[in-house]
C-alpha cells in the first residue's frame, strides 16, 4: 500500500479546499477551541456547502461508518468476538486497499472512520460483514442477520471534523460509563495513537495534530454527537472487569470459589450480575454455569 499522505479536505462552513500540511494545520487557540492556520487556506470553490447526509460520496474518500446489530443486539459477546472482527478488517485492508484512521467497538455497534482506496465503502462493508456475521453465526449456532438494515455512514470533508470524529470515536465507552479514560478501553484505536502499531493507520490525524496536543483535545470536555447511535448503548465488560463485578457482588474471586456457594446464593448472584450489565454467556463462561441454568436466572427477574 502507499504511504499515507495528508489529504486535502474541503471546510464545508467556508467554501474552500484546506491545504493538509506535515505541519499541523489544525491547532487549538487559547480557549481550546479548533481554528485553521490561515496561511493554508487555498483554491476558493464558491457555492454554498453541502450538508453531511448518510450515503453522500466522500470527496475526502474520508467517512465515518456505524455498524448496529439488529434490535440492539450484542455484535460482540466476548474478547474472542472483538478479536475476529478486528482481524476480518486488517486482512481486508489490503485486498480493498482502504485505511482505519478510528475504531471502536462498543457491544451492540462499532464505530470505523476509514479512507477508501481501490474498493468503493459498500463493497468494503459488504465484504466484512458478511464475514462476520459467517463466522458469529457459526460460533453461536444462530441464523438469520445480525447487523440492522444497511450500515450508516457519513462523509468527513475537512480536518477539524476529521479529528471532532475521532475524539467522539474515542470517548464513546468514556460516555458510555465503561471507563474513566479512553486510554483505559482495549477495544478502540486510541492506544494505537499513544504507543503506534496495531491495526490504526495514524499518519494523517498526526499529520494535522502532534499527539500531545491530541491528547490534550481529546480530554477535553465537549458535547460531539457525530452520526450518534440513538437510545443507550448496551455497556460491554471485558471478562476482567466481569470478574471483578462477580467478586463485588458475591465475593468470589475464582470460578471455584463461585461454584462452592449454594444454589440460592448463586441465583441471586447472577441476577445481580445480569442487572449490572454482564451477558448471559460472560457469566457463563466466568462462573462456570451453563448458558441454560444463567437463562433460568434470568427468567427468574422481575420486568423493568
Amino acid at each position: 500500500m502507499s504511504p499515507v499522505l495528508p489529504l486535502p479536505l474541503r471546510d464545508r462552513t467556508r467554501g474552500t479546499v484546506l491545504c493538509a500540511n506535515p505541519h499541523s494545520p489544525v491547532t487549538l487557540d487559547a480557549g481550546g477551541r479548533l481554528s485553521v492556520l490561515p496561511s493554508l487556506w487555498t483554491s476558493p470553490i464558491g457555492g454554498s456547502p453541502l450538508p453531511r447526509t448518510s450515503r453522500k460520496a466522500s470527496e475526502s474518500g474520508i467517512y465515518h461508518v456505524i455498524l448496529r446489530g439488529i434490535n440492539r443486539q450484542a455484535i460482540f459477546e466476548d474478547d474472542e468476538d472483538s478479536t475476529c472482527f478486528l482481524d476480518i478488517i486488517e486482512g481486508y485492508k489490503t485486498v480493498s486497499g482502504f485505511e482505519v484512521l478510528a475504531y471502536c467497538l462498543m457491544g451492540n455497534h462499532a464505530h470505523l472512520l476509514i479512507r477508501v482506496g481501490e474498493e468503493p465503502l459498500s463493497t468494503i462493508f459488504r465484504r466484512i460483514a458478511s464475514k462476520y456475521v459467517y463466522w458469529f453465526n457459526a460460533k453461536y449456532d444462530r441464523i438469520g442477520h445480525l447487523f440492522q438494515e444497511r450500515f450508516k455512514s457519513e462523509p468527513v470533508e475537512d480536518d477539524a471534523y476529521l479529528v471532532t470524529v475521532m475524539r467522539y470515536i474515542h470517548n464513546n465507552p468514556v460516555k458510555a460509563g465503561i471507563c474513566r479514560a479512553p486510554e483505559d478501553y482495549p477495544l478502540s484505536s486510541y492506544r494505537d495513537y499513544l504507543g503506534g502499531g496495531g491495526l490504526t493507520d495514524t499518519a494523517l490525524a498526526l499529520s494535522l495534530m502532534p499527539l500531545p496536543q491530541l491528547i490534550e483535545f481529546t480530554r477535553r470536555p465537549n458535547e460531539d454527537a457525530c452520526l450518534d447511535v440513538p437510545g443507550k448503548a448496551r455497556v460491554r465488560f471485558t471478562d476482567a472487569d466481569a470478574r471483578r463485578i462477580m467478586g463485588d457482588i458475591a465475593g468470589c474471586s475464582s470460578t471455584g470459589d463461585f461454584q462452592s456457594l449454594d444454589g440460592e446464593e448463586q441465583r441471586r448472584a447472577v441476577r445481580a450480575m445480569i442487572e449490572a450489565g454482564l451477558s448471559i454467556r460472560q457469566i457463563s463462561r466466568i462462573a462456570g454455569m451453563t448458558v441454560g441454568k444463567v437463562r433460568g436466572c434470568k427468567r427468574a427477574l422481575p420486568e423493568s
